[in-house]
C-alpha cells in the first residue's frame, strides 16, 4: 500500500516533515533529550559529529564515539512531542521515501532517553540516577492506537482501584522497558522504578501556585500505590509515549532519568546541569564500550 502525501509528509527536499530529516541523516542508536540545549551537551562528548539540523523544538546531531554512529535529538516537551518524533524517526528507518511503501526488511532502533524528573518517595537522593523499568502514562496517546499487546493491564486496574481514579480522566495505561537494553545500560549506579507521565507540570504533578487542584490526595495516593511489588517512584512527562510507540514499531527504549527534585522532602538539586552532564557521561559509556 502507497502513503499518500497527507499521511506521510516530506518536505521539498524530501525529508520528514517536522524533523527535517533524511534517512541517511540518523543512526540506529538514538538518545532523545527534551531541551534542545541540551543536544549539545551530548554531542560535545562525541569524537566526531557529521550533521547537525534543526527546525522547530526537534535539534538533531549525528556523530560517532567509540566508533559507534550515534544520534542525539530534542523531543520537546510531552507526548505529543513524542507521538511526533517517534513515528516520523520509525519513518526515516522503515518506509522508502521514493515509493511511500513500507520496506520488506524492517530496522530496529535502539532509543534512549536522558531526562530528568521529580522522585516521590523520601529514600530517593537528589542527583541520583533512576531507569524506568515501567511507565505509567495519564497521558492517553497510547489510547488512540491499537495497544492492548504492548500494556501492562492488572497494573492499571490496580492502580485505577487504589486511587479512586475519576472516569472523567483518560485511563492510565502501563508499558515495561526494553529489558535487553536495559540491562546493557544497568550497573549498581542506577535505581529501577516506576515513572509515571504527566500531561504537564504544575497541576498534573500536583504542584500548586494560585490553582486548587482536582486531587489534593493524589500524590500520597501514588507514593502509598503497590502492586505486587510495583511502586512508583518518579514524575515526568515523556516515558510512556516512549515505551508505549517504541514497542508497538519494534523498537527497544529505555529511559534514564537525573533525579532533580524530591517532592516528598522538598528538595531540588543545588548543580542540576552536573548530575544531567553525570548522567550523558554515563550513558554514552555503556552505549559504546560494553
Amino acid at each position: 500500500m502507497q502513503l499518500s502525501p497527507s499521511e506521510l509528509i516530506l518536505n521539498a527536499d524530501k525529508s520528514i516533515y517536522h524533523l527535517n530529516l533524511l534517512p541517511e541523516d540518523i543512526a540506529e542508536t538514538i538518545i532523545t533529550v527534551g531541551d534542545p540545549d541540551r543536544v549539545s551537551d551530548v554531542s560535545s562528548f562525541f569524537d566526531t559529529i557529521e550533521l547537525k539540523k534543526g527546525k522547530r523544538e526537534f535539534h538533531t546531531h549525528t556523530g560517532t564515539l567509540n566508533g559507534k554512529r550515534i544520534s542525539v535529538i530534542s523531543t520537546g516537551i510531552g507526548t505529543d512531542n513524542i507521538d511526533i518524533v517517534f513515528n516520523e524517526l520509525d519513518a526515516l528507518v522503515n518506509i522508502d521515501f521514493e515509493t511511500r511503501t513500507l520496506k520488506p526488511k524492517r530496522t530496529v532502533l535502539d532509543i534512549v532517553r536522558i531526562g530528568t524528573s521529580g522522585a516521590i518517595r523520601s529514600d530517593i537522593p537528589i542527583n541520583s540516577f533512576l531507569m524506568s523499568e515501567y511507565a505509567m502514562g495519564f497521558d492517553g496517546l497510547l489510547h488512540f492506537y491499537d495497544s492492548e499487546s504492548v500494556q501492562e493491564p492488572e497494573v492499571s486496574k490496580a492502580f485505577v482501584a487504589h486511587t479512586n481514579w475519576s472516569p472523567n480522566k483518560s485511563l492510565p495505561y502501563v508499558v515495561k522497558y526494553d529489558e535487553s537494553l536495559g540491562k546493557k545500560l544497568f550497573s549498581n549506579r542506577i535505581r529501577l522504578g516506576v515513572t509515571v507521565t504527566n500531561i504537564g507540570f504544575y497541576g498534573p504533578q500536583s504542584r500548586v501556585l494560585r490553582l486548587k487542584l482536582g486531587d489534593n490526595d493524589l500524590q500520597d495516593k501514588l507514593a502509598s500505590f503497590e502492586y505486587k511489588g510495583i511502586k512508583i517512584t518518579n514524575l515526568e512527562m515523556e516515558t510512556s509515549g516512549i515505551y508505549g510507540l517504541a514497542k508497538l514499531l519494534g523498537h527497544r527504549a529505555v529511559s534514564m532519568n537525573c533525579i532533580l527534585a524530591n517532592r516528598a522532602n522538598g528538595e531540588f538539586s543545588s548543580n542540576p546541569a552536573e548530575s544531567v552532564k553525570e548522567l550523558i557521561k554515563y550513558t554514552l559509556e555503556k552505549l559504546t564500550t560494553s
